[in-house]
């Protein structure tokens, strides 16, 4: 018996080779590296990127023993992720900062993505050409374009891979029950949790595919004719109590860390009525991009007013289709799975806890969309059923649609190519978006077209009057034109807004300085320092301004701390040599 169990393991793990397989696999990989290749020749992007990769001197610096450390123990970037930022030292280290190979890196993994889940579906269903269509739907989507062309969403591709290792590993344990398949699940769930939190819901998936396809619940009658007890399904959830408890502590961790970095918005910011009001309408249009992709940006303005018209009509959609997949959940379990699948793991990023300005993102559906692809791979067959050329039919709306979703994703990979052409188009597409307005005006500046930056930062404090990010970005254009005092200003005017806001003392101390205002100088350094201790460039600037006035120990104190903290930082290199040297002239 024991050997029956083991064959039939073998066989099915071996399907996984079978021709068919291979085939879908090697033309799968061809369509998504076809229309996401040209990421390859894009370049980084002003939002996040410097954060992960551009201005991260740890990542920089490549896999070593500090970056590791500083991996495992950091909170930077609103995130306990240590695997998403040795990815990206691993890039560095192979790459240095080549945009096109890091791209290639996230491309490779939403290759794997796609396999993996056509592989896993085919596990799970025994369904080839379903399956196929699921995966080329995930692969080829364009609200997945974002998730792939934006170095700073490597914790999206790399986090998956870890997801569909899970699932892989639970099909698995539920086709054999033993220890170390279960201690598969949990490896590779907890490497998931490490790259992204997203992976919270999971273990409530997998609770849906002990429904359909795994069909491990049981609504058949006892031997007595009987309803079997509920109890009997009790199993199914304490099997996966260590992974409840693992999502529950990454839950908690994540909510401290983004509530301890300030990254939450108060209910004060945004109330609780506004954000359900946001999420209900977000949850609808996900699904109308789904259907039609169109309009697509980097970044969605959450709105200042909510038309009830659009409330209520996407909280009647919502309920409809709920009410409808629950009627049919025995006779067409899929429905219901897809449909929980979809709401259930967007729930962490719908909103209803609020971080970042964004009202809705493209790449909170990488996931997600899963559950929609596939409720259409299994409901179209039936929904043709009675089709006189229904195979024909099928393949030529399949083929269709590959076709299209190649195309579309093709376009919005293009606007990735760089901070102006991705910026233009989410000003094109969006409406009072001050991000894109801000970004697009910092990529003009970068390009010494000053008039046309100012402009756009203007624009974008028209919409928001209290946008830091743009009061600051405007004083460093006014201060590079020799328009002290209206740097001044601005500065001064973020400082109003937040007085705890490290780069506007470190831009304000900088425009002092030359001016020769050293003592002003000099306390806005050490304000900046005190809030941002660990900046290299900060104690580059104060030390800077301390030699000014004679004060070179001290100067030489913050050249080495800014060496300490960033080793073979060039300003702090240089200045430390020239202050050394001018101590030793001093004792001659």
């Amino acid at each position: 018996m024991a050997g029956e169990q083991y064959m039939d393991l073998f066989n099915k793990t071996n399907r996984c080779f079978e021709r068919p397989n291979l085939l879908i696999s090697f033309f799968l990989a061809l369509a998504i590296f076809a229309t996401f290749f040209q990421l390859t020749n894009h370049d980084f992007v002003y939002i996040d990127d410097p954060v992960y990769v551009t201005k991260n001197f740890h990542v920089q610096a490549g896999l070593t023993a500090e970056g590791i450390e500083w991996a495992f123990t950091t909170t930077y970037a609103e995130f306990w992720h240590p695997l998403t930022w040795l990815s990206h030292m691993l890039d560095c280290q192979l790459y240095g900062l080549s945009p096109g190979m890091h791209h290639f890196t996230s491309l490779i993994f939403h290759i794997v993505n796609s396999l993996l889940l056509f592989l896993v579906c085919r596990r799970m269903t025994g369904a080839l050409w379903r399956s196929a269509f699921v995966a080329a739907m995930f692969g080829l989507h364009p609200l997945h374009v974002e998730s792939v062309a934006w170095i700073a969403e490597r914790k999206d591709v790399l986090s998956t891979f870890f997801w569909l290792l899970t699932m892989w590993a639970y099909i698995r344990f539920t086709e054999r029950p033993r220890l170390h398949s279960y201690s598969l699940v949990l490896l590779f769930f907890v490497l998931g949790l490490m790259a992204k939190p997203m992976l919270v819901t999971l273990p409530f998936v997998l609770l849906l595919l002990d429904y359909w396809p795994l069909a491990r619940f049981s609504f058949s009658r006892s031997k007595n004719g009987k309803p079997r007890r509920r109890w009997v399904h009790l199993h199914l959830i304490w099997e996966k109590l260590p992974l409840f408890a693992l999502s529950v502590a990454a839950s908690v961790l994540t909510f401290h860390v983004q509530k301890s970095r300030g990254a939450l918005s108060s209910l004060n910011m945004v109330p609780l009525g506004m954000r359900i009001s946001n999420a209900l309408i977000s949850y609808v249009d996900y699904i109308t991009k789904t259907i039609w992709p169109h309009h697509l940006a980097v970044f969605y303005p959450f709105p200042t007013i909510l038309a009830g018209w659009m409330v209520a009509g996407s909280c009647l959609i919502l309920v409809s289709i709920s009410l409808l997949v629950i009627m049919l959940a025995k006779s067409r379990p899929y429905l219901i799975v897809g449909w929980l699948w979809y709401i259930g793991t967007l729930v962490p990023v719908i909103g209803l806890v609020k971080f970042g300005a964004h009202a809705m993102a493209d790449r909170f559906t990488y996931v997600p969309l899963i559950g929609i692809f596939i409720i259409i791979a299994w409901a179209a067959p039936e929904l043709t059923a009675r089709w006189r050329y229904k195979k024909i039919g099928l393949a030529s709306m399949a083929g269709a649609s590959v076709l299209v979703l190649m195309s579309s994703s093709w376009l919005q990979a293009g606007f990735w190519a760089n901070n102006i052409t991705l910026f233009r188009h989410a000003l094109d597409v969006t409406t009072n978006n001050y991000v894109a307005q801000n970004n697009l005006g910092l990529a003009l500046a970068k390009h010494g077209k000053t008039k046309a930056a100012i402009s756009h930062y203007m624009a974008a404090l028209r919409i928001r009057p209290n946008y830091i990010n743009a009061h600051n970005n405007l004083g460093n254009v006014f201060a590079s034109q020799g328009r002290i005092n209206d740097a001044i200003d601005q500065y001064h005017e973020v400082l109003r807004i937040n007085p705890l806001d490290a780069k506007a003392h470190n831009n304000l101390g900088s425009t002092l300085l030359g001016t020769g205002k050293i003592d002003e100088a000099i306390r806005h350094y050490s304000e900046a320092l005190r809030l941002d201790p660990d900046n290299a460039k900060i104690h580059t600037n104060l030390g800077s301004a301390l030699i000014r006035i004679g004060k070179i120990d001290q100067a030489i104190f913050h050249f080495r701390e800014a060496l300490r903290i960033r080793p073979g930082f060039s300003p702090a290199y240089y200045k430390l040599k020239r202050a050394v040297a001018e101590k030793a002239m001093e004792k001659k």
